[in-house]
């Protein structure tokens, strides 16, 4: 947020996960464009821009590229806070204010640069406390740096026009009528596209519309922090952590107040990790198996989150992981990530710093549907497949605009090969368990339904009951069949549990 003078405010940033952007150094990136000397514009704004740029230029990922953004332009406290919020608030809200700009400018075709600055500008004036005068003539500033002068008149005047209301009386004249189109009003209301709502609502069931509403306005909402401890000892580990609080079911969440999580990243005390993605990890460890229980597989490790956390709990059994990434560079950063990890863990008392738990894991970078082990070769396995990553979209709100249905399509086909090879690779006896991070049917009940429906060794088991502790995971039968095999698969909310939207279906090997 900011005061009226355009300057931030005090908050606290909610920064997302840190990483190094993937194919350009921060430093490269230069807002100048056509104009030359001074910048007009202050560093955090140049800042969100050029971010925004590289999202829709080169597929950058914003929460990769932002954090290091800041670091290597010295921007911290405040001018980091606002650059966020500009940055985050401005993708998340990029379908609301882009109909809001259309209805204010006579102009069909825009510039990419100059959409990004009146998108950046709108959402200071209709979303943040800027004062409308600060949020123009900054607006206008920038234009002229990465534009250059002639636009400079054009993004005045529409963003005058888009100050002379504010964003409810904007969204009453752009949506559509509620009663006719629902679902336009929807993704024009809460900045979605409209695929995007009806997987929603498709999700949800019979849900209300009130419901489905919550549902996509929890997309929009910032997410705070949350750490996964080691698992040897997560008390005395979070005791370790600054101000935050233990999250509501994972003995081995912490929910951060403030600050930047990067240091106990980078020390192995914790890593950021979602507290539905915790559970969903657990979960796979709780159910209860005859015969041995000694070896473990993470199938689609990177970047290390889910392997870290069964690392630890398969120690605690004397059991040992092998976790899989089909790409070389992820597949290290698993192996880095684990080694950080039981680097941290304390060392047993008298033992001259031995650890608590002796971890015996392997990395290996193999492509998960030609796996190089023989089948049934796993007690218990992990899928954590590829997926459209619409249940994070608090985090990465550009995937929204990123992602399409045909996307999705050729998803669901990767997502059922990696299935039915998690299926091969556990023995008869052990347990499969399924986790992508979105509610979309075709890429999580429908791919189980389907894989299950092939063979005549899998057993759909009740993955609510094994998270017992967790309300309201179940998931509705479809609608046009009695299938209660849904009933038995577990969808997580951000607006029914405050986590990602993690689904979780899990198997046993006949």
């Amino acid at each position: 947020m900011a005061d009226q003078t355009g300057r931030p405010r005090p908050s606290r940033s909610g920064q997302p996960r840190s990483g190094q952007p993937q194919r350009r150094r921060p430093g490269n990136l230069r807002s100048g464009g056509p104009g030359t000397g001074q910048p007009r514009a202050d560093p955090a704004r140049h800042a969100a821009y050029d971010v925004l740029r590289a999202v829709a230029d080169r597929d950058a990922y914003a929460n990769l590229l932002l954090p290091a953004l800041l670091r290597e332009r010295g921007l911290t406290g405040r001018d980091a806070a606002f650059a966020t919020e500009l940055t985050y608030g401005t993708l998340r809200g990029r379908g609301t204010y882009d109909a809001i700009l259309a209805a204010c400018s006579d102009r069909d075709d825009l510039d990419p640069p100059v959409r990004d600055v009146l998108r950046l500008g709108t959402h200071q004036l209709l979303a943040t406390r800027v004062g409308s005068h600060a949020a123009v003539a900054t607006s206008v500033d920038l234009a002229k740096d990465v534009c250059g002068p002639r636009p400079s008149g054009f993004v005045n005047a529409v963003l005058r026009r888009v100050a002379t209301r504010d964003l409810e009386a904007w969204i009453d004249i752009v949506a559509p009528s509620r009663p006719q189109d629902p679902t336009g009003y929807l993704a024009v209301r809460h900045s979605y596209p409209r695929w995007i709502v009806e997987a929603f609502r498709d999700a949800l069931g019979d849900a209300s519309a009130a419901e489905i509403e919550n549902a996509l306005a929890a997309g929009n909402v910032r997410p705070d922090v949350v750490l996964a401890v080691t698992p040897a000892d997560p008390a005395e580990a979070a005791s370790a952590l600054p101000a935050g609080e233990p999250t509501r079911w994972s003995p081995y969440g912490f929910r951060l107040a403030g600050g930047d999580p990067a240091p106990l990243v980078a020390s192995g005390q914790a890593a950021v990790q979602d507290e539905a993605s915790q559970l969903a990890a657990l979960a796979l460890t709780r159910v209860g198996l005859s015969g041995p229980d000694e070896l473990w597989l993470d199938l689609c490790a990177g970047p290390g989150g889910k392997a870290r956390l069964l690392s630890g709990l398969a120690a605690a059994r004397g059991a040992h992981l092998v976790a899989s990434d089909i790409r070389p560079h992820r597949a290290r950063r698993v192996a880095e990530a684990l080694r950080r990890a039981q680097q941290a863990e304390p060392a047993q008392p008298g033992t001259g710093g031995t650890r608590t738990q002796a971890h015996t894991n392997a990395v290996v970078a193999a492509d998960g549907r030609q796996v190089p082990w023989p089948s049934g070769t796993f007690d218990r396995v992990l899928a954590d497949v590829p997926c459209s990553g619409l249940g994070s979209l608090r985090r990465r709100p550009e995937a929204r605009w990123r992602k399409t249905p045909e996307d999705v399509k050729e998803l669901a086909v990767l997502q059922r090969e990696l299935l039915e090879a998690a299926i091969d690779s556990v023995r008869p006896g052990g347990v499969v368990a399924y986790v992508t991070c979105t509610p979309h049917l075709a890429e999580t009940r429908e791919v189980v339904a389907a894989v299950a429906d092939r063979r005549d060794d899998v057993t759909v088991l009740d993955a609510p009951s094994v998270l017992s502790e967790v309300p309201d995971l179940r998931c509705p039968e479809p609608r046009h069949s009695s299938d209660s095999r849904y009933r038995r698969f577990a969808q997580f909310w951000p607006h029914r549990h405050g986590t990602d939207a993690i689904f979780l279906a899990l198997l046993r090997r006949g």
